[in-house]
Parts: structure tokens; sequence; C-alpha cells
């Protein structure tokens, strides 16, 4: 028998709310007062931030201060966020910058960013709150590198299917920012930095392409993943490839020796929480974990069969995911990674009943065309694939051409929470009911 339409309406709720669990437990309200340091007895605190979760992590910063009584003389600053995302602010400056192609914004950003670093003094504090997202937020090329030629770089490493890790390798050796260089900017000065991890495995030197802390990588794994993927850079971006001097600061570098790193907030928190809103639901919980990579249509073939074996055994079960998937643009549609895993697990699972699914990224947004209005993802129910049919919807068609929001955007089926001002990355449920 069909399953009714109240129990998939229940199922999409409660998908749902397991994905809000995720989003609350990561926003900053929660994870940053607790963390924040006691201001500088004598000199300045300066405060810079960077990322989707920079314009909350602000003004939650400053009003912690400032209400302590903190001079306003001595707190100064600088705060980024993508279009969409800033936040009213009381003393600290917040502007908006583009992503993922960074703008004139992401420019200005960092020159101030870097020009307020290097003012610091033994003194003074420089509290970085960094967020991901930051990495298009806080551009300084390097060399002769024009915005312009950073722009097509970007677009070329979002279009070739590389993971973000191997993105921002890339991406560090053209920046006077990234990769520690504004650690490098700030010493002597005490730097610490709070963070909201987005990548997996919590890597600090690639939240945000590391401004502040050592870069482990070097120029040439940069040179050999431009090769891998036929990337092809402008003059300029290759000169900064091939140059020695150009190489990142390491480990054991004496700018380091007086900055600190600390995560606040992590993908595997936000899974957590997720999972013990699955659990209080009454599903038992299969966890595949929070650092989930790979092409996205792959991924959701593999997990609409471990679904099916799920249903199958008789479980009531939720399964669970986060991370980071890619997509490798073929077509000329718009999407994103979780809604291109949506339409590609509805495809596979062929209106399968009792299964209902919700993929999403946790800041709000999916890829699209970089407005603070893109959907987040998408949800995917056992009647998806007969109403896009009843409507004359290709979902083959939809894939073929990366159109996964045009798929969703006519079924009403697309996850459009708007920014929510963190970032933990992907958050994918699939819930069966046997």
């Amino acid at each position: 028998m069909p399953q009714s339409i109240t129990t998939i309406g229940t199922m999409r709720a409660t998908a749902r709310a397991i994905f809000d669990a995720a989003v609350a437990r990561a926003h900053p309200s929660g994870c940053l007062p607790q963390h924040l340091p006691s201001a500088p007895a004598t000199g300045r605190l300066i405060l810079l931030a960077a990322g989707k979760a920079a314009g909350s992590m602000t003004a939650l910063a400053e009003a912690h201060y400032l209400d302590q009584g903190f001079p306003r003389e001595r707190l100064s600053g600088h705060a980024v966020a993508r279009h969409g995302y800033t936040a009213p602010t009381r003393h600290i400056p917040m502007v908006a910058a583009g992503h993922p192609v960074p703008d004139q914004g992401s420019i200005d950003s960092a020159e101030r960013a870097l020009a307020l670093a290097t003012a610091a003094t033994e003194a003074d504090l420089v509290l970085v709150l960094l967020s991901g997202g930051g990495s298009a937020n806080w551009v300084a090329p390097a060399g002769g590198l024009t915005l312009a030629e950073k722009q097509a770089v970007n677009k070329a490493l979002l279009r070739s299917g590389a993971p973000i890790g191997e993105m921002n390798i890339v991406r560090k050796r053209l920046s006077r920012i990234k990769g520690g260089r504004l650690a490098l900017a700030a010493a002597p000065a005490r730097v610490l930095t709070l963070a909201i991890s987005d990548v997996p495995g919590d890597e600090p030197a690639a939240i945000a392409s590391g401004p502040t802390v050592a870069d482990p990588s070097t120029t040439a794994e940069a040179r050999a993943i431009v090769a891998r993927y036929g990337l092809d850079l402008p003059p300029a971006a290759r000169n900064l490839l091939d140059d020695p001097a150009n190489e990142t600061p390491k480990p054991g570098h004496p700018a380091f020796a007086n900055s600190e790193f600390r995560i606040i907030a992590r993908p595997a928190d936000g899974m957590a929480a997720a999972r013990a809103a699955a659990e209080a639901a009454g599903y038992a919980v299969h966890d595949l974990g929070a650092d989930l990579e790979g092409e996205a249509r792959d991924v959701a073939a593999a997990h609409a069969g471990l679904a099916r074996r799920l249903k199958r055994e008789g479980k009531r079960s939720a399964i669970l995911s986060g991370g980071e998937l890619t997509v490798t643009l073929r077509g000329s549609g718009r999407g994103g990674p979780n809604q291109e895993y949506a339409l590609a697990l509805a495809i596979a699972l062929a209106g399968e009943p009792g299964i209902v699914a919700l993929a999403g990224d946790t800041d709000g947004t999916d890829g699209g065309g970089g407005e603070a209005t893109d959907p987040a993802g998408a949800l995917v129910d056992p009647q998806t694939l007969a109403r896009a049919a009843e409507i004359g919807l290709d979902p083959a068609r939809s894939l073929a051409d990366n159109d996964s929001t045009g798929f969703f955007e006519a079924l009403g089926d697309l996850l459009q929470p708007g920014p929510t001002l963190t970032n933990i990355n992907d958050c994918r449920v699939i819930l069966i009911e046997p």
C-alpha cells in the first residue's frame, strides 16, 4: 500500500527538525561566549572577523567586551561576511563581500585586516573570528595578480570538482593573507583565533585557508593540483606557483610563537545534535560521519543502496552524514552539491515507499549564484518522481544539465532556511519507515 500523505508530511517535518538541530548547535550564540578571552590589560583589542558567521560572531564578541566596560577607544577591528550574512554591530565596522567568487569588498576587507594586524604591538590582542567563507571574503592578491584574474582562478577551481582542501592549497599561494600570512603581519602581538570549522577533519590550515596558522602544504602540491585538474591559470598566477620565495610560513616559524588557534564548533558537533534529534524521534541512527567527501551523485547512489538494505531489514532508521560533496559541472543548469545529491538520490530510490530525505548546507545556501536567497538544499520523498512526471520534468535530463535547482523549484521541494549566520558544512538525513 502506498505511504499516506500524512506519514510523508510527518517524515519531511522530522527531517527538517533534525537539520535545524544541527544548525542550532553551531550558532555562535551557543558556542562563542565561553571561549572569549580576557581583554588585554593595557593594550588594544583588535577584532578581525571573516566568513559566513562573521556577523553573528562579531556582534556577540563586541557586546561581551563593551558590556564589561572595556573602553571603546581601545577596541578596534573589521568584519566581513558574504552578501546577506552581515549582522548589526555597535562599534566594529561590518561589510559584505562576494562568495564563492570574491569581489572588490573582499579586496578592501583583506587590506583593512592586514593594516590593522600590521599596526598591532606586543601589548595588543588580535582576536580573529573565522568561519567558512573566509577564503572568498579575505582576498589580497599576491604579485601582479588582479582581482579579475583571482576571480577567474576561483571559478576554475569551483568548476573543477576539486575538494575544498585542494582548492585552498592553490589559493594560499596567490594571497598575502592566507596560509599564515595574517599571523606574520600581526607578530609580535598575541593572536587568538576562534574558528567554526566547515572542513572535513577540522584542519586549522584549511578553515578559511588558514590565515593565522602555519601551512604544511607546499607550492609543489599546488602545482600538482593545477596539473591534475587541467586548470588554465593566468600567467601571474603561474609565476607565483613557480616562485620558491612565495612559499608559505611553515610549522616552527617564530611568527606563530604567540599565536593560538581554537575550534569552537565543528561538523561533528552538529552531527551529534542531529543524532540526538533523530533518536528522540524514535529512529535507530546509522551515522556515516561528519566528513564525507566525493562526487554528489556517486555518494547519493551509495546511500540509496544503504537505505534500501536497511528497509529490507525492517529497521526504522535514520541515515545521517555530513562533510562536503563536490559537483563536476557538465551542464549549464543551476544547483549545488546538496541539491544534486538529492536529485541523484531520488533517481536511485525510484519512488521507494517509506523513505524521505533532506540534504542541506548548514550555512543556508548551497552553491547557486552566490546570493543569500539561494536554496540550502532539497527534500525528497516517495512521490518526488511521480510529481515530476505529472508536470513534464525529466529527472535524468535535469541531472545531466546540473539543474537540480530548477527541478526542485518546480516541485516546491527546495530547502530555504535563509542565511543561518553559521557554517559547519552539510547535513544529510534519510529517514526510513519499513
